[in-house]
């Protein structure tokens, strides 16, 4: 199973041999990207998930890779890990029963949150209910002012009180949260060491510990989400280790974050906010890795697993960042890939309501039972089931040889459906793809519009198990002519982690006019920031070189939000506030084509970005041979309203260079690629599957 399809190179795995694994946990599967460096081979691998006892899948995973490939767990030196465990515990509300301690007076900062509504045009939208209840939140006498002066010292005897209420209340966590922590946390450590005094049994987080940001809301629920994951994370994660070192395994286990990049697992026990997102990040940073590789610039993802469908945008070859991502039905305000995310994914269930009308997701069949087609137990249609009674799905094993698609067990969910909808399987079958496919649609156009772009100039890049089964669909409704398929789509996140950096995000509130009299504060908060970094590298283990990456968030004095500026270190060192300011115009104008060169500007955030640069690995080319590609037999499939001979194609047998036509369909062991009439299709030297539409 090496990235070529074919013969492994260097397939003497003696001594000497030096593993590198990235694993993602997905809702469905597990996916493995193993690569020996010494030789370069790659492997790859899906396992179906254990929901019951997370990190077991990961054993078996292990063993499988040994058996096949030859995998010597003593010889593994980087192991990077993916994980949905945070996300799904906020997601399922299944976190710890958690106490806010907050000033008297501002016991309501989560339920009034920024006052949005979170369906503006809906007359039935509600508000979410709180990850901690009204009744343990606790109002604490104290309060400093925004000048970091302290006018009420903390209540201890309040502070005990509202100790006592909260352990009575079943709190096993606090998380202390005040008003312009970020100038000065101190009132919050005291309210922490009386807690930790009081009731060591209690895990406390402060709000300028999780993240020292201005803006009491943000800070606030940003603590309260890692607090929250907390002992799951933290579980879930020894365990890890204690099963990683039982095999044998000497590296340390990395974890991939929510910007990108990675982290050791001690300081994810802690910084579990961090790493909320890492699976659609890695996901993201895999596909910007493809992207650089194919020499692809400007590219759109399309990440479907068995639960969602994820989208994130690639600009000249870079991931994009930005906060404020949504974990669940929570802001999350920590540095992350910007990833768009929609509950449609290959297991996504269809149903009709009551009014007669079908729907898709956002509920999932998820790995147990999943979709009917799996022979697991399901019986509800998914739009996997739709894809098999179309014929795309069907034809050989799916994830390495683990499933095997049963035909009439789909046409028997999906007719349940057809039935009530007064329709034929086929017709029904094609109505859940519609449906999904237009879902993703009006997302994708949702994330266009916000980042200003035209999808005309995209390539669409389709990953996970789901994304190239419907990519094709999803490219040409959105009126794109490109689209590129990695060799081993299903393990692009796992992918990611092998080639992710360490990267630690810093930041630090000033809150000031932009004057020259402000730039020795701006110095000095930066040189703090930058030893900071270093030191942060330095105990991830990383001894090479440092890339310091500085950037402020910034606005026109009246403004109510800012925009993320990068700066280079000289305008600070040199007190050169007219270059700043310069930047910041220039920024302006090319997000909203406004600026005001006159106007007075303030930096609110001063941000710094340590990073320490992954393994530079590399993958083999071929030389390409243009050739028509001959189909191994023709399938029937129900496209355009019809039944259709269609011809199917290996993956592993398409060489660098071959060519062909839809309609077609492309299988192999992670995923299948549904090819549509009207596309043509070429393999690259990358053995990247490209795929052309007409305008």
């Amino acid at each position: 199973m090496d990235m070529a399809g074919g013969a492994a190179l260097g397939t003497d795995m003696g001594d000497g041999a030096d593993w590198k694994i990235g694993v993602d946990i997905g809702g469905t599967f597990i996916d493995f990207c193993a690569l020996e460096a010494r030789s370069g081979r790659v492997a790859s691998l899906k396992v179906l998930t254990t929901p019951d006892d997370p990190g077991a899948e990961l054993m078996t995973g292990l063993t499988l890779l040994a058996e096949r490939e030859g995998l010597d767990a003593t010889a593994v030196t980087r192991f990077v890990h993916g994980t949905t465990v945070g996300v799904n515990t906020v997601i399922q509300r299944k976190g710890a029963p958690l106490a806010l301690f907050t000033n008297a007076g501002f016991e309501d900062v989560i339920e009034l949150a920024r006052l949005r509504m979170p369906e503006v045009y809906s007359l039935f939208c509600s508000r979410p209910e709180q990850l901690i209840t009204r009744d343990r939140v606790f109002g604490i006498p104290a309060r400093m002012r925004s000048d970091g002066r302290e006018t009420v010292k903390p209540d201890l005897a309040a502070v005990a009180a509202a100790v006592a209420s909260a352990k009575a209340r079943g709190a096993v966590g606090i998380v202390v949260a005040f008003l312009h922590a970020w100038r000065d946390g101190t009132q919050e450590e005291a309210v922490k060491a009386e807690i930790a005094r009081l009731a060591p049994e209690l895990f406390v987080f402060t709000s300028a510990e999780v993240w020292p940001v201005i803006r009491e809301y943000e800070r606030t629920t940003t603590a309260i989400l890692n607090a929250y994951v907390h002992p799951r994370i933290a579980g879930y994660l020894s365990a890890l280790e204690e099963r990683l070192e039982g095999r044998g395994v000497p590296a340390r286990c990395l974890l991939t974050k929510s910007n990108g990049g990675v982290m050791n697992a001690a300081e994810g026990k802690r910084a579990c906010v961090s790493m909320l997102l890492s699976g659609t990040a890695s996901g993201v940073i895999g596909a910007a890795w493809f992207a650089r590789q194919a020499g692809e610039k400007r590219v759109l993802t399309l990440d479907i697993g068995g639960t969602s469908a994820d989208f994130a945008l690639i600009i000249d070859g870079e991931a994009q960042y930005g906060t404020g991502e949504m974990i669940g039905e929570f802001p999350l305000y920590i540095p992350s890939v910007s990833v768009s995310s929609i509950g449609i994914g290959g297991g996504s269930i269809a149903s009709v309501d009551g009014q007669g009308v079908l729907r898709v997701g956002p509920e999932s069949a998820g790995s147990t039972p999943g979709p009917a087609c799996y022979g697991r137990g399901g019986h509800q249609a998914t739009v996997t089931d739709a894809m098999v009674v179309c014929g795309w799905l069907g034809h050989s094993e799916m994830a390495y040889g683990q499933l095997s698609m049963d035909t009439g067990l789909a046409c028997a969910a999906v007719g349940r459906l057809a039935e009530a909808l007064g329709r034929s399987v086929e017709e029904a079958a094609q109505a859940i793809l519609d449906i999904a496919v237009s879902e993703m649609f009006v997302e994708v156009e949702k994330l266009s519009s916000r980042a200003g772009v035209d999808l005309k100039d995209f390539t669409l890049m389709p990953f996970g198990g789901g994304g190239p089964m419907l990519g094709a669909f999803l490219a040409r409704e959105l009126g794109m002519t490109r689209l590129i398929a990695p060799r081993r789509p299903g393990v692009v996140s796992a992918l990611g982690g092998l080639v992710a950096d360490l990267r630690g995000d810093f930041v630090r509130t000033l809150f000031a006019e932009l004057s020259p009299g402000v730039l020795p504060e701006l110095h000095r908060a930066f040189a703090a920031m930058v030893q900071d970094g270093r030191a942060w590298l330095a105990a991830q283990g990383h001894a090479g070189p440092a890339d310091l990456r500085l950037s402020a968030d910034m606005r026109y004095v009246g403004q109510s939000y800012e925009i993320e500026v990068p700066l280079q270190p000289a305008w600070l060192e040199s007190g050169d506030a007219e270059a700043i300011a310069r930047e910041f115009h220039l920024t302006h104008a090319r997000i909203y084509d406004f600026d005001d060169a006159q106007g007075r500007v303030e930096i609110v955030n001063l941000r710094l970005s340590a990073i320490g640069a992954g393994p530079a690995l590399t993958f083999p080319e071929w030389d390409e041979v243009d050739e028509q590609a001959e189909p191994e037999r023709e399938i029937a499939v129900h496209t355009g309203g019809a039944r259709r001979a269609v011809g199917l194609y290996s993956r592993a047998e398409l060489k660098p260079g071959s060519r062909f036509a839809g309609p077609a369909v492309v299988a192999q062991e992670d995923t299948t690629v549904a090819i549509p009439l009207g596309a043509r299709a070429r393999i690259d030297r990358h053995l990247n599957l490209h795929l052309t539409f007409a305008e």
